[in-house]
C-alpha cells in the first residue's frame, strides 16, 4: 500500500528525480498518449533510452492545453475505445523501472470522485498526476485526496505568474514543478521561447523541488537550452508525432538523442 504524503515529505517520484539530480543528471520526462496504438511499447522505449519518468496522457474530449498533434493522437485513442479505466488497467503491464505520471483534465477526476480516482492511480502503479486545468486556488480538495492516497500532484507555473504566486505553487507541488515554457497549447516550435528559461530561473531561486520546463520544448537542441537553467524538460508533441508517424522505435531513438543532448 502506498503511504500518505504529508507536508514536507517527499514521495517516490520526487525522491527519484532528486536523487538523479544530485548525481549530476538532467531530467527527461517524455509524454505519451495513453490508448494510442503502440503507446505501451513507446513508454518501454522511453524507459530503455534514458527517460527518468514518463507522463501518460489520458485522452479527454475537450483538451484545453493540448495542441494539434496531441489532440489528434487523443482523438485516435478515443475512437479506438480508450477509456481512463482501460488505460490504467494496462499500466501494470508496462513493467518499467521508472516512475509514471498521468496527465488528464479535472472533469474526469471530478466525475470519478477525488479519492476514487487517486486510488485508481495508486492501484495501477502510477506515482503522480498532472491536472493542467485545475487552478491552485481550487486544488486543495483534490490535493488532500491525492496526498492521502500517496499520489504526487505536479502543479504548473505559468510565465505570467507574479512573484508572490510562485512560492505557493512550489509549496503545494509534489514530484516537480512543471514550468510552462510559453503561453498557449502544446506543440513544436522553431525556437525556445525566452519565457521558458526566465520562468525556470525564477522558480529555481525560490524552491529546491525539481523544476522541469514543458510546452514548447521541441527538439534535442531546445531541451539542452532549457536544461541549462532548469533541472530538466518534459517533451510531448515531438514524442507523440514520432509515435504517430514512425512508431515506438522512433520514439526510443529520439529519447536517446535528447538524453545525449541534455547530458552535454
Amino acid at each position: 500500500m502506498t503511504e500518505q504524503i504529508v507536508a514536507g515529505q517527499v514521495g517516490p517520484l520526487e525522491a527519484s528525480l532528486r536523487a538523479k539530480r544530485s548525481a549530476g543528471r538532467k531530467l527527461l520526462v517524455p509524454y505519451v498518449t495513453g490508448g494510442y496504438p503502440g503507446w505501451q511499447d513507446a513508454i518501454r522505449a522511453c524507459a530503455a533510452n534514458g527517460a527518468d519518468a514518463v507522463e501518460i496522457g489520458v485522452p479527454f474530449s475537450d483538451p484545453v492545453m493540448d495542441g494539434p498533434v496531441i489532440q489528434q493522437a487523443s482523438q485516435a485513442a478515443l475512437e479506438a475505445g480508450a477509456t481512463p479505466p482501460a488505460i490504467l488497467d494496462e499500466v501494470p503491464e508496462l513493467d518499467v523501472q521508472i516512475p509514471l505520471l498521468v496527465m488528464t483534465y479535472y472533469n474526469l477526476v471530478h466525475h470519478d470522485g477525488h479519492r476514487r480516482f487517486a486510488h485508481r492511480l495508486v492501484s495501477a502503479g502510477v506515482a503522480g498526476c498532472i491536472l493542467p486545468d485545475l487552478p491552485l486556488e481550487e486544488s486543495e480538495p483534490w490535493c488532500r485526496a491525492a496526498d492521502h492516497e500517496g499520489v504526487e500532484t505536479v502543479m504548473l507555473a505559468a510565465p505570467t505568474a507574479p512573484d508572490d504566486r510562485l512560492p505557493r505553487i512550489a509549496a503545494r507541488t509534489r514530484g516537480f514543478v512543471y514550468s510552462v515554457g510559453l503561453l498557449g497549447v502544446t506543440g513544436e516550435r522553431a525556437s525556445l521561447a525566452a519565457t521558458a528559461t526566465s520562468l525556470a530561473a525564477r522558480l529555481k531561486k525560490i524552491t529546491d523541488v525539481p523544476v522541469l520546463v514543458g510546452v514548447g520544448v521541441s527538439n534535442a537542441e531546445q531541451a539542452f537550452e532549457a536544461s541549462r537553467v532548469a533541472d530538466g524538460v518534459v517533451q510531448g508533441a515531438s514524442i507523440v508525432r514520432r509515435l504517430m508517424e514512425e512508431g515506438p522505435d522512433a520514439v526510443g531513438s529520439y529519447v536517446a538523442e535528447v538524453r545525449a543532448a541534455i547530458d552535454g
